[in-house]
């Protein structure tokens, strides 16, 4: 079998540039047109958010062309920030210190590491089993009682969104496919464009033609009819590149369809979350976008699925 990853790859990041290129060009002839002196909100929250994608844009496709090393790196690094974030929005207190001490600087690489090294069997249960047993008593152990249950279930949501979840990404690396050996970060291209992709054309589809709101009190902007128009879109994007995954164009169309469902629950899951935290946004470090989490939250839903669906049908 002839390995075509690496021209695959490009041919991927070399479309995300052309269509960066297309929106930073109309998004340039917005503002000169409506927004010379900056004040247009939509059209600068447009073009901010244009620029930051060719942030992250850079970052994933050099990871990407990093291969292993490159990726896991790189969700390690948003793990870190996305679980920083998701901290500053819990109830912890100092009783609390050495629990996300545990979490921080233990738990998180040693998850990531048995991700490099490809041990299923234990990072697939060392959080959700594990370190769920574990912070409890190093909390209680301090002896502080107040909110105990609220503190400890939420440092165990944000270990399992920040980090657990995030780090099915590099592992679709240790998936043996059979057919598919040495391209498997071809599947993770695949996840995040099509999850991407769907949030995107969600939005401009919900701009366009959106009426009805899904759930006004968790996200106002969602609508049905982006919904529906930016699922099927994306759906058909993912059967459309069929060819850099082991599947066939239905069942790249599935699982396409399968993810992005997942990627428009879990941003409704954590835009509950910020609303009941009384927040717009997890943070501010990405222009336009808001935090790593506001960025991640629909990778992070996604990931954990489409890792097991593969593994289960393919592997």
């Amino acid at each position: 079998m002839i390995d075509t990853t690496n021209g695959d790859l490009l041919r991927i990041i070399l479309g995300a540039g052309a269509i960066l290129v297309v929106a930073t060009a109309i998004g340039s002839t917005l503002a000169w047109r409506y927004s010379p002196d900056g004040r247009n909100a939509t059209i600068e929250n447009l073009n901010d958010r244009i620029r930051s994608w060719w942030a992250m844009v850079l970052f994933l496709s050099l990871a990407l062309l990093g291969g292993k090393a490159g990726v896991t790196i790189l969700f390690a690094i948003c793990s870190f920030a996305a679980l920083r974030e998701f901290m500053t929005l819990t109830n912890a207190r100092r009783a609390d210190h050495w629990s996300m001490v545990i979490a921080f600087f233990v738990v998180l690489p040693v998850q990531y590491y048995l991700i490099w090294i490809g041990w299923y069997g234990l990072f697939s249960i060392f959080i959700p089993v594990y370190v769920f047993l574990l912070l409890p008593i190093v909390s209680a152990m301090r002896g502080e009682t107040r909110n105990y249950l609220i503190r400890v279930a939420e440092m165990q949501w944000a270990l399992m969104i920040c980090v657990f979840c995030a780090s099915h990404v590099p592992a679709l690396l240790t998936l043996d496919l059979p057919g598919f050996e040495g391209r498997n970060v071809l599947l993770i291209a695949f996840l995040v464009v099509v999850v991407q992709l769907s949030d995107v054309l969600q939005y401009v589809w919900g701009k366009l033609i959106g009426r009805h709101r899904i759930a006004p009190r968790l996200s106002p902007s969602k609508t049905i009819e982006g919904f529906v128009g930016g699922s099927l879109s994306a759906t058909l994007i993912g059967a459309l590149l069929w060819w850099m995954t082991p599947f066939s164009f239905w069942q790249a169309g599935l699982m396409a369809f399968v993810v992005t469902l997942m990627g428009f629950f879990g941003g409704l899951v954590m835009s509950a979350i910020k609303r009941d935290r009384g927040v717009k946004d997890w943070g501010h470090t990405i222009a336009g976008h808001g935090g790593f989490i506001d960025r991640l939250d629909s990778v992070v839903f996604s990931a954990p699925i489409f890792f097991h669906l593969t593994r289960y049908f393919w592997s």
